[in-house]
């Protein structure tokens, strides 16, 4: 997609606005910590609405949802083009659980306020021991009711290229025993640049996937689900 003079204004007034934004509400993010868990998730709340809002008045994107994000304790298989999708993930469902790399919770700080949230750490070289305590702790939030989030490909991946899910994915999937929500997502082709592009970013989700299926099944139907769009 071509950028126009539009695209670099609008990208421009996007980010003088949003990220010393953002930086404030990083400053909030300790003392709102402090209070509990249902104080920072209102803080990282009111941080995605505000994304929202930069992004709908600022660079022009839409946001369009098909179908009903689950409120109930699942496993939400989403599709990773940018940050857009990440960032928004509490106006999407009603408590996300997101699965970040643990490294994020090494942040002096900052990784405390994360855990204060609640989130499932990923220890890619932890082994077997590192596996179960994260399955135990995802199960405890499953059984509060939480979304668990996972980008099931691990990266971002370019728009209109086939799903590369993780081995880890099928795993965690066994494990867990849950059903699996799967969602497409199409921002990479506006918002994963530099110069951001106005239009329309859709939420397409798929039927939910009964627990215990084999791995290539659910390789395969979850990856045909998040590449619905392309």
């Amino acid at each position: 997609m071509e950028t126009r003079f539009a695209d670099v204004v609008r990208s421009l007034a996007f980010y003088a606005i949003f990220y010393p934004g953002s930086v404030i509400m990083v400053f909030l993010a300790l003392p709102f910590a402090a209070l509990g868990e249902r104080q920072i998730w209102l803080l990282a709340y009111s941080w995605s609405a505000f994304h929202r809002f930069c992004c709908r008045w600022l660079l022009g994107i839409r946001v369009e949802i098909k179908g009903e994000f689950p409120e109930d304790g699942v496993l939400v298989a989403m599709r990773h083009e940018s940050f857009f999708e990440a960032i928004e993930l509490p106006l999407l469902t009603p408590w996300p659980t997101p699965f970040p790399k643990s490294e994020l919770l090494k942040i002096p700080g900052w990784g405390w306020a994360l855990s204060r949230f609640g989130v499932v750490a990923v220890e890619r070289a932890g082994g077997a021991a590192s596996l179960r305590r994260m399955i135990a702790t995802a199960r405890g939030f499953a059984a509060r009711g939480r979304q668990l989030v996972i980008f099931p490909e691990g990266t971002r991946m370019p728009t209109g290229a086939t799903a590369q899910l993780r081995s880890g994915f099928a795993g965690t999937y066994k494990m867990l025993g849950l059903p699996v929500v799967p969602v497409a997502v199409d921002s990479g082709r506006l918002y994963h640049r530099i110069w951001k592009k106005a239009g329309t970013i859709t939420y397409t989700l798929g039927e939910r996937i009964e627990p215990g299926l084999p791995r290539a099944e659910i390789e395969a139907r979850v990856g045909a689900a998040i590449t619905t769009h392309h």
